[in-house]
């Protein structure tokens, strides 16, 4: 806020982090307690059978349970949801939405995981009943293949839903960035702006997309706060990761935790569903059973995917330190962007561990001084 004290805005961040912390732990344990319990009382097989005898058709059963079931976490998240999008970002001074506006981002982005849970599942189930004994490698590439679809149509089709966005007007400042972008042989198709300030006092910029739909979207709350070397060095950042093919070896990384978690899913689907009272896995009631295996793995991978994650960001500061040749900007970049965001700024070490696939700012500026 204006005219806080650095003591101030670090004990604000401190409380807002661990504000974080505990709802993102108190998030997955409330999910897996649900998914456990709606499992335990059998309420997914009456369900799967109350639809099934309103249409016998496979495909619409797949399709209503899985909006039903959608539909049930969402009312019963509901709160938690409010509390930890809306009110505590409100309480930090960090969002400027009003309710209803917040509540029609919810609306949207429920009908997007609705769609992309009836295509990922869909594919899921149809490869799990069509090849019984491979499914589960057939799986992992289709949801890879998956993944990388979402990267290269996001800033053209679901960005679109949530910001409005158009070309950058500031010529100097794209002249920079696409001077940045020769200089690390990247093509982009151009330079956006979206009106991040809508919504939050947070800032952030990206390039999203890859092939025909590559291009750097830059929130419009940097442009006030940073100079335009301030916000080559952001870009450069991201323009790092494309060059060293991150985008790529990110979604390797998923696909080889996927294809564990399928493949122990394979292993440990006889035991798992005679735990539960459940049919074959093939059958619909046991989807609340595969989403409840695929978030305990996810606990357990997390670690393993924020430290490659982490080291990636690491070699991406390098190479744009090396790029921008400016490491004063880039450590009040860092800086200001820990203020504006409230960011942890030396987090503990287990906090890193399992919550940050980034490197903490107070390394990344340490790294800096001495690089």
């Amino acid at each position: 806020m204006a005219g806080e004290s650095r003591e101030a805005l670090s004990s604000r961040a401190a409380r807002y982090a661990t504000v974080r912390y505990i709802l993102a732990i108190i998030d997955i344990a409330y999910l897996a307690a649900l998914l456990v319990i709606f499992l335990a009382l059998g309420a997914s097989l009456k369900l799967s059978s109350a639809i099934s005898r309103i249409n016998p058709n496979s495909a619409i059963v797949f399709l209503l349970y899985l909006a039903a079931l959608l539909a049930i976490y969402s009312l019963l998240e509901f709160p938690l949801n409010f509390y930890r999008s809306f009110v505590v970002e409100h309480r930090f001074g960090l969002s400027r939405q009003k309710f209803q506006d917040w509540f029609l981002d919810q609306l949207k982005s429920a009908g997007i995981a609705y769609i992309i849970a009836a295509v990922t599942f869909g594919a899921f189930y149809y490869l799990l009943r069509r090849y019984p004994a491979t499914w589960w490698v057939m799986a992992a590439a289709f949801w890879l293949f998956f993944n990388l679809i979402l990267a290269k149509i996001f800033p053209l089709v679901i960005l679109p839903l949530f910001f409005k966005y158009r070309r950058l007007t500031d010529e100097n400042l794209k002249q920079r960035i696409l001077e940045l972008a020769k200089k690390l042989q990247l093509r982009i198709v151009d330079v956006f702006e979206i009106d991040f300030s809508r919504k939050t006092h947070k800032a952030n910029a990206a390039l999203a997309g890859w092939g025909s739909s590559r291009r750097v979207i830059l929130a419009d709350t940097l442009k006030d706060k940073y100079t335009n070397d301030e916000i080559a060095v952001i870009l450069a950042h991201e323009l790092s990761h494309y060059k060293l093919r991150h985008l790529f070896k990110i979604a390797a990384i998923n696909s080889a935790t996927t294809l564990l978690a399928f493949y122990l899913i394979f292993r440990g689907s006889t035991y798992l569903t005679a735990l539960f009272g459940l049919g074959a896995l093939t059958d619909i009631a046991s989807l609340p059973l595969i989403i409840l295996c695929l978030v305990l793995f996810g606990i357990i991978a997390a670690p393993l995917e924020n430290y490659f994650s982490r080291r990636m960001e690491r070699n991406a500061d390098r190479l744009a330190l090396k790029t921008v040749g400016d490491k004063e900007a880039f450590i009040a970049t860092m800086d200001k962007l820990a203020s504006q965001n409230l960011a942890d700024r030396k987090p503990h070490p287990v906090i890193k561990f399992f919550f940050f696939d980034h490197p903490p700012i107070d390394e990344r500026i340490e790294m800096a001084r001495n690089f």
